[in-house]
């Protein structure tokens, strides 16, 4: 193969083993020689020479209802297996919602089976991150970790997104602005909390909060614990548009008009938040790219494990639709 691509071994191997350490040129020559003899890889006997398997694990740390109900997780696995197509490397998907499952994944996760994991929806005492530094297993996750973990990771700016919606919200005039947050064990959850408190406080406004967990129910649950509290409230910045969905459910139910009587934002710009009634206004964050991104760095992590590899924070920004 490597005489029908007129390069040196060395550099056919390269090229079917996913390295970025080829010309264009090499690399397209290879490509066509491969296509054009039905070359097909000993993937067995490659990984006795490299000590890779060519299988990278991305784990959810949430149900199936999560990860096939909500947008965000859909979006993150396009983008990873988008960029994982452009790699010699198989995807595997598995979930940790119960603690029996992490008990087995822990088993199963060493460089005999990955060759690396992408961690996605990560709570803070999720055990994982610090057994797979222990084993030396290369690891991204997806979110910034509490500060005990040192993996390297791909965030968004969640609290600068935060602080954007809540200002838009004041200078239209509104003057009751509540929140409903995500999970505190979570990094999304507490920094986009922090953005909601941030921008009150350079107007010296109250904070007016409920706790939910990402979910519609969650935002129709502390909609109504909102307006219990405080029925004068006239905006709502929600951490999910999931959960603001549900809160415009549950703010209808109660006879209150989005946005004559509240404003809503959500945060995401999922798909679903352009169809609303009425649309929603809300933070987006480029969640595919994200999944691209963990993957690039990973397979730095793989190829090159003596080379630190920064942390990735990607831009928000607001999008303004009819809710607010």
């Amino acid at each position: 193969m490597a005489e029908r691509a007129g390069v040196g071994r060395g550099t056919a191997s390269r090229v079917i083993n996913g390295s970025v350490q080829v010309s264009d040129a090499a690399r397209n020559a290879v490509l066509q020689a491969v296509e054009e003899l039905g070359y097909v890889p000993n993937r067995a006997a490659r990984s006795l020479v490299t000590q890779h398997t060519d299988v990278v694990a991305l784990v959810v740390s949430e149900s199936e209802d999560r990860l096939f109900g909500e947008p965000f997780f859909a979006q993150v696995v396009r983008g990873v297996t988008n960029a994982m197509a452009r790699t010699p490397r198989q995807l595997l998907l598995t979930m940790t919602h119960r603690e029996a499952d992490r008990g087995r994944l822990n088993d199963y996760l060493s460089r005999q089976h990955v060759d690396g994991v992408l961690l996605l929806s990560l709570h803070d005492d999720d055990p994982l991150p610090g057994q797979l530094t222990a084993r030396g297993v290369p690891a991204v996750l997806g979110g910034r970790p509490h500060s005990e973990v040192t993996l390297p990771f791909v965030d968004m700016d969640n609290e600068g997104g935060a602080a954007l919606a809540v200002e838009h919200l004041i200078s239209s005039g509104r003057r009751r602005v509540a929140s409903i947050t995500g999970p505190v064990d979570m990094s999304a959850g507490r920094q986009r909390l922090e953005g909601y408190h941030q921008a009150l406080v350079g107007h010296d406004f109250r904070p007016l909060v409920e706790s939910g967990d990402f979910s519609e129910n969650s935002g129709r649950r502390s909609a109504r614990a909102l307006l219990e509290r405080a029925p004068d409230l006239d905006a709502i910045f929600c951490a999910s548009d999931q959960m603001a969905i549900g809160a415009m459910t549950e703010l209808a139910a109660a006879g209150r008009r989005v946005p004559d009587d509240v404003a809503v934002i959500g945060f995401d710009d999922s798909p679903i938040s352009r169809h609303t009634v009425p649309s929603l206004t809300t933070v987006h964050q480029p969640v595919e790219d994200m999944g691209v991104r963990m993957v690039e760095m990973l397979g730095q992590l793989i190829e090159k494990p003596a080379e630190a590899v920064p942390d990735v924070v990607l831009p928000t920004h607001l999008v303004v639709r009819n809710s607010a």
